[in-house]
């Protein structure tokens, strides 16, 4: 009987060649070196404490990759919020397999996306160089690392369309893409130093943002009928509403216990 690398390269091989209406050469559809990514994401919070405690000068080259993050990200809104105007359904958009101009740009837009997904993981490693460890919790690993594998699916299997995965690749490429716009502009801001900080009082809204656009994909899933795949969505609002009381509500318990 075949070994268990063996079986894992048979699958490797079946993965290769069914599903996808698009070829995997054609958009580097990277979901091995993803994996990877994802486990050196797992091995990087793992062994953060290991590294030593000396922070590097990562501020200035910080502030430049949120802000073309947040760039890149108001780019591939309007494209996405584009395909509106084509005809594309905000409630429910049928997977589009054909080898039209505007699938094939949806394709693209979506890869693109994707592919931010890959760029983000790297986020993990400048926590590192400049000693956030308190921000590699169990939420950024689970978060970042589970999104890769969703839309590494989502491009290859349903590009553009509303089956299979919640969310959509539609829907949820338009919301996220503008919550990453506020999202890395704010990060950017705060790579600035201290004296930003008196600025950035709108982090807890963020928070609240960034709740409200799963409780949205949560809804549009349900009325999509995938009640069965809503487990992902429920669990992303359960992490971002336990980080939110613990920032936000406790704090705001122990202000008025002092007073």
């Amino acid at each position: 009987s075949p070994s268990t690398w063996q079986r894992l390269q048979i699958f490797h091989q079946w993965v290769l060649e069914n599903g996808g209406i698009f070829p995997a050469s054609t958009y580097l559809i990277f979901y091995f070196k993803s994996s990877l990514l994802f486990l050196c994401d797992i091995i990087n919070y793992n062994t953060v404490l290991s590294f030593p405690q000396t922070r590097g000068q990562m501020d200035g080259f910080w502030f430049i990759l949120r802000c073309c993050t947040s760039v890149g990200s108001l780019l591939m809104f309007i494209n996405v919020l584009l395909f509106v105007q084509f005809g594309y359904s905000l409630v429910c958009q049928p997977v589009d397999y054909s080898e039209t101009p505007l699938a094939m740009r949806m394709a693209r837009v979506c890869w693109w996306f994707y592919f931010s997904k890959v760029i983000v993981l790297t986020d993990t490693v400048f926590f590192i160089l400049r000693k956030k460890n308190n921000q590699l919790t169990f939420l950024h690993v689970y978060h970042h690392g589970s999104m890769i594998f969703h839309w590494w699916a989502g491009v290859k299997y349903v590009t553009g369309g509303q089956y299979v995965l919640p969310p959509s690749a539609f829907l949820i490429g338009l919301i996220n893409s503008f919550v990453r716009v506020v999202m890395y502009m704010y990060y950017g801001l705060a790579a600035l130093g201290p004296q930003m900080h008196k600025y950035l009082w709108w982090k807890q809204y963020l928070t609240s943002l960034q709740l409200l656009q799963f409780f949205i994909v949560t809804i549009h899933t349900a009325v999509n009928l995938y009640a069965d795949l809503l487990g992902y969505a429920f669990s992303l609002i359960a992490l971002f509403s336990n980080f939110y009381c613990q920032n936000y509500i406790s704090k705001i318990d122990q202000d008025c216990t002092i007073a």
